[in-house]
C-alpha cells in the first residue's frame, strides 16, 4: 500500500476516533474501530439497495412488489446505477482500509488445505498461525473485490446502451448478472458465518469488540499479537476452569 493511501486511511480513522469512542471491557479486545464499522455497514446498505432495485428491474414480473420502495418502476431504474456506484465507491474505501490485513500469505495456503475441518468445526480452536483474518475470509474478500470490478465495468454499457451498442450491452448483462450472483452468494455465506456459525462475531461489527475467548479460538495469532499471551495456554486454562466448575 502506498504511503499516500496509508496516510488517507489513517487520517480517516483519526477523524472518526476524535468524535466517537469504543468501550472495551476487561474480557474483550478491540476488533474494529468506528471508521471500519461505518464503512462496513454503509457498504452493506448500498449493496442491499442495489440488490433489491436490481431484482425489481431484472424480473419485474416476480419482484414488482419491490418497485414501490423506490417510488415506482422508472425511479427504480434511475436509482439502481447510483446505488451501485455508491456501493463500489464505499467498498473501495473498505478495500483501502483492509488492504494490509487482507494480503495473502503462506499461512493462508495452509489454512485453505484444512477448510473442511473449519467448516465442520472439527477442531475447538483454530491453528496458531491464524491472524486477524483467516484464509477463507481473505478469499471471500478478494472474490468480492473482483466481482465488484466486473459489476461496475459491465454496468456501464447497460447505463448507456446507445453508446456501446447491442453486443456490449448483451455481454454486459451476462457479466453483470454473474457478478451480482457471486456477491449475493457471498453475502449470504458472510451473513451466516458472522452470526449462526460463529457466535460472538456479529458483535465485532456492532460494538467493535470481541471476547478474548472468541479471539483465541478463531484468531490465535492476532490474540497473541494484541495481548502478548499464549492463546493455546489461555484456552486450556479456561477449559480447566469450566471443568472444575462442573
Amino acid at each position: 500500500m502506498s504511503t499516500a493511501v496509508e496516510r488517507f486511511d489513517e487520517a480517516a480513522r483519526a477523524r472518526f476516533a476524535a468524535h466517537s469512542r469504543t468501550r472495551v471491557r476487561d474480557d474483550e479486545l478491540l476488533r474494529h474501530a468506528v471508521y471500519t464499522r461505518v464503512l462496513h455497514w454503509t457498504v452493506a446498505a448500498f449493496f442491499v439497495l442495489a440488490l433489491l432495485s436490481g431484482f425489481a428491474i431484472y424480473t419485474p414480473w416476480l419482484y414488482r412488489w419491490l418497485t414501490p420502495l423506490f417510488g415506482g418502476g422508472p425511479s427504480t431504474r434511475l436509482l439502481h446505477p447510483w446505488f451501485s456506484l455508491a456501493f463500489v465507491a464505499v467498498f473501495a474505501l473498505q478495500v483501502i482500509n483492509w488492504m494490509r490485513p487482507m494480503m495473502w500469505t503462506r499461512d493462508d495456503i495452509r489454512w485453505m488445505r484444512r477448510m473442511r475441518e473449519y467448516v465442520s468445526n472439527a477442531e475447538a480452536i483454530e491453528p496458531v498461525y491464524v491472524g486477524f483474518f483467516n484464509g477463507g475470509q481473505k478469499l471471500y474478500f478478494w472474490a468480492i473485490v473482483i466481482a465488484a470490478i466486473v459489476f461496475l465495468v459491465s454496468g456501464i454499457p447497460l447505463w448507456f446502451p446507445r453508446t456501446f451498442g447491442p453486443f456490449f450491452v448483451a455481454l454486459g448483462y451476462v457479466l453483470h448478472d454473474v457478478a451480482a450472483l457471486v456477491m449475493l452468494v457471498g453475502f449470504i455465506v458472510h451473513l451466516y458465518e458472522g452470526t449462526a456459525a460463529q457466535p460472538g462475531t456479529f458483535q465485532a461489527m456492532t460494538r467493535g469488540t470481541v471476547e478474548k475467548r472468541w479471539a483465541w479460538t478463531h484468531h490465535p495469532a492476532w490474540y497473541r499479537q494484541a495481548t502478548g499471551r499464549d492463546p493455546r495456554a489461555d484456552y486450556e486454562a479456561a477449559l480447566a476452569r469450566e471443568r472444575g466448575g462442573k
